[in-house]
């Protein structure tokens, strides 16, 4: 498998997201004095790749962490970095639930029949760590319920709380002299506890969120990062979607119906139908 590296601007280097075992982009945001890591990484073994490149390159090993959310292929490679970690109160608590679990198939089976994870992180651990799955669960070091601003030295990073339906805990990391927004998984729909799903209402409200950063780039853990215009092109149709929700509800015709008008074709295509189901499940959650 081919890794790709990035030096995204001065002071961030991108490792970029691997979907056969649903590896996010991890970041290193290097300061003159600190060196900040955005996400662990789903295993030690991506966090080891990584480590390796910024060995390779001469830069400063990371002296801290922010992680955007809990979810496994965020967290589970923590503990190859050893270094304090900053996260939101929520995702301490759910990582503490999970501590002290043996990821046998049994494990896994029960955390799918809780809705805890869904089947496909399911399939995803077992291809990333195999039949002899040693997985240990951090704490993180320093939790937060609203945001934290941490100096690097010439480069400043905050860390923002946003939630949304991807995961209550969901945050976002703002690189102010980079104008760079690494979002997580935070427009994603929900995955876990219950079917994918998507609220109307709160999908704008976190939209116009980020629309408020003075941002040149975004960078959604599992895309490749893009320009803003790049980012508001690929983004208007969900938005567009988002808002015949909140009017619609659970009127599929009049979605899609919408949807036509809105992209002036005959046929919407197949990410946006899927896109309806979601923002159908999430009506009134």
């Amino acid at each position: 498998m081919e890794h790709r590296f990035e030096q995204l601007t001065p002071h961030i280097l991108l490792m970029h997201a691997e979907h056969e075992t649903d590896r996010p982009v991890l970041a290193a945001i290097l300061g003159r004095e600190r060196t900040l890591l955005m996400d662990g990484g789903n295993s030690p073994a991506h966090a080891r790749l990584f480590q390796e490149e910024l060995a390779r390159r001469g830069l400063r090993q990371p002296d801290l962490m922010a992680l955007t959310h809990w979810h496994w292929d965020h967290s589970f490679g923590m503990s190859a970095w050893k270094v304090p970690v900053m996260a939101h109160e929520a995702a301490a608590d759910t990582l503490a639930g999970l501590s002290g679990l043996d990821w046998s198939d049994e494990c896994l089976d029960r955390l799918v029949a809780s809705q805890t994870i869904s089947d496909a992180s399911r399939k995803h651990i077992c291809l990333e760590y195999g039949e002899q799955r040693e997985i240990r669960i951090v704490p993180p070091d320093i939790v937060f319920t609203d945001r934290l601003t941490v100096h690097l030295g010439g480069v400043s990073c905050e860390l923002v709380h946003v939630g949304g339906d991807h995961s209550p805990d969901s945050c976002i990391l703002y690189v102010k002299e980079d104008k760079t927004l690494f979002l997580g998984d935070a427009l994603g729909p929900a995955v876990y506890g219950g079917p994918r799903r998507y609220n109307g209402a709160r999908f704008l409200r976190l939209l116009e969120t980020v629309y408020a950063y003075e941002a040149d780039w975004f960078v959604e853990s599992h895309g490749v990062p893009m320009n803003r215009r790049e980012f508001t092109a690929d983004l208007a149709p969900w938005e567009q979607l988002a808002r015949l929700a909140c009017i619609h509800g659970s009127d599929r015709e009049r979605m899609i119906a919408g949807m036509r008008d809105y992209l002036g074709a005959e046929e919407v295509p197949a990410d946006l139908l899927e896109g309806v189901e979601y923002f159908i499940a999430g009506a009134g959650i």
